[in-house]
């Protein structure tokens, strides 16, 4: 099952890091918090990647080029422009890497990358929020439900796509985004998706947030799937922090995976230099 990550977005309220990387390249610990959200999907067996590019989607190209000689140990021939890797320690990940345009709405992205999903049921999620949601109960669930899209709803009051559930079953009853009251189960990502979803988006400028899920919830064909464990997206300087800092506790409750690949690398930040474009190993 293939895993699309919406990773287009401007990421303004942190513009401290944006102006230099894309917001999914933001770190934490040493590791872009993309590199978080891979891992999650990994632990639970999924490997194979459709990351939707915008904003500086170039420099999201740029890690993934130069991912694999940072990750064990390597031999440069300066004279022969050659690099030999000698332990590869990377994560067994495919990556396709897609500009979906830097003006494009989350909803016009994913139709974008219609052909790289393919016809089989696929996962998405956003480029900047982590959890230690059990990915392989998720996709059961969706399963069960029969449903052709699933929502997981997180508990986080305010600013957010606040969902209604139905109080029958588990599905939606209305779509609110942004709403301000506080109390309400919010659109915390991480779907699963049957590609007939995507039908119901019209074109760039439609968001997956409005239109296509209003009109799924108006089929009955939007699942809610609860999630009451932890979720945190990362949307401004403070979020960051709020990260950081779990991190920085040696047990960040998202980090679900083995503890030892945990160890931070290189600085993506790095990766905007233009002395680093295309430096990819042979």
């Amino acid at each position: 099952m293939k895993v699309v990550i919406l990773a287009g977005g401007y990421g303004t309220r942190l513009s401290e890091h944006t102006s230099v990387v894309p917001k999914p390249l933001v770190e934490i610990g040493g590791r872009p918090i993309l590199w978080h959200i891979m891992k999650l999907y990994s632990h639970h067996g999924l490997n194979e990647f459709v990351i939707c590019c915008g904003y500086k989607g170039s420099v999201i190209k740029d890690y993934f080029l130069n991912y694999l000689p940072h990750q064990g140990d390597l031999t440069v021939d300066l004279q022969r422009n050659d690099v030999e890797i000698h332990r590869n320690a990377s994560e067994p990940w495919k990556v396709t890497l897609v500009d979906t345009g830097e003006k494009t709405m989350t909803g016009g992205r994913l139709k974008r990358v219609k052909d790289y999903i393919g016809n089989s049921t696929f996962c998405l999620t956003y480029g900047d929020g982590v959890s230690d949601v059990n990915v392989q109960e998720l996709i059961k669930f969706h399963h069960e439900q029969g449903a052709l899209a699933t929502v997981t709803a997180v508990q986080q009051p305010g600013r957010f796509g606040a969902i209604n559930l139905s109080s029958e079953r588990p599905r939606a009853a209305r779509f609110r985004e942004k709403d301000a009251r506080d109390g309400q189960v919010i659109n915390g990502g991480f779907f699963v998706v049957e590609p007939e979803a995507l039908d119901v988006i019209e074109g760039d400028s439609t968001s997956w947030e409005n239109e296509p899920l209003a009109q799924l919830i108006d089929r009955d064909q939007l699942a809610v799937y609860r999630h009451h464990g932890y979720w945190q997206n990362m949307d401004t300087l403070r979020d960051k922090a709020v990260l950081q800092e779990l991190w920085d506790t040696g047990n960040p409750p998202w980090c679900v995976w083995d503890k030892k690949s945990t160890a931070p690398t290189f600085n993506a930040a790095r990766m905007s230099d233009p002395a680093f474009a295309g430096q990819t190993a042979k």
